[in-house]
């Protein structure tokens, strides 16, 4: 069984140290038994960044609050959720359930801020609030996000058993690739306005499905994993999870390259 304590030792033994500003994704299954429960995973990361540090995590939303519009939905569905959704509410919504259980605990948990946004970051420590301090409504990954400025303070990202195609940072280098036919997803989205509920539409490189029609099948675990080749970054075992500790900004310099190669080929 593991404890706080023998998490935090492997974090630093991974690489992770005191003042860095670390994007967390994670499966708790992974990492195995460990006493006191999850949360000491992110109280453990905590505790190798120490107060110093700063550490972030994509929450974004529930179920069907940004679904409205996308085109998966049937109109009978839609015309559900638009009688019976309320606003979304980023202090007390839940975080979008594929985006794993850590983040919840994370987010729920003392000291832990998020920004008021549908693309919402959950996040703790020194460069907290710059992290969140504006968040753009349309296109809210790209331009003038939280990841923007996550790189610009050469972040590190942080894959704790997860699988390698969940990598959410890897939708800001599609925000920002320069490559034409972007699929562009609009969308409404259930807000609190002059406290009454109303729809509020939205736009962004999709993230749901696609941002390009050459995107093959599992095209950010192909990115991260060949990036983690080219840097013979071989991870550590944090409980019984295989971890990696990846620099942002050169995971996005060959995610940005990958993806102006795969849009330049034949159309899948």
């Amino acid at each position: 069984m593991h404890s706080r304590s023998s998490l935090a030792a492997d974090f630093r033994t991974l690489g992770v140290r005191p003042g860095e500003v670390v994007c967390l994704h994670a499966s708790i299954r992974a990492v195995g038994a460990i006493a006191g429960g999850p949360d000491q995973i992110h109280l453990a990361l905590k505790d190798a960044l120490t107060r110093t540090g700063t550490l972030m995590m994509y929450a974004s939303c529930p179920a069907h609050a940004d679904e409205v519009g996308r085109g998966n939905l049937t109109a009978d569905e839609e015309r559900e959720i638009l009688d019976k959704l309320p606003p979304f509410d980023a202090q007390t919504a839940r975080s979008q359930r594929e985006n794993g259980a850590l983040v919840e605990l994370f987010r729920t948990y003392p000291d832990s801020i998020v920004n008021d946004h549908i693309a919402r970051f959950v996040v703790w420590g020194r460069q907290a609030g710059h992290l969140i301090s504006e968040q753009p409504w349309d296109f809210a990954l790209g331009h003038g996000s939280a990841f923007e400025r996550f790189v610009a303070l050469d972040g590190k990202i942080l894959l704790l058993g997860c699988d390698h195609d969940n990598v959410t940072f890897l939708h800001y280098a599609e925000h920002m690739v320069d490559i034409p036919d972007k699929i562009i997803a609009r969308f409404k989205v259930p807000v609190l306005e002059h406290r009454e509920r109303v729809w509020r539409e939205m736009a962004e490189v999709d993230t749901a499905d696609k941002a390009h029609a050459n995107w093959p099948d599992r095209f950010f675990a192909q990115i991260v994993d060949a990036h983690l080749t080219r840097t013979a970054n071989r991870g550590a075992l944090v409980g019984d999870a295989r971890a990696y500790l990846v620099d942002a900004r050169a995971l996005l310099s060959d995610a940005l390259e990958a993806m102006v190669r795969a849009a330049a080929g034949p159309r899948i």
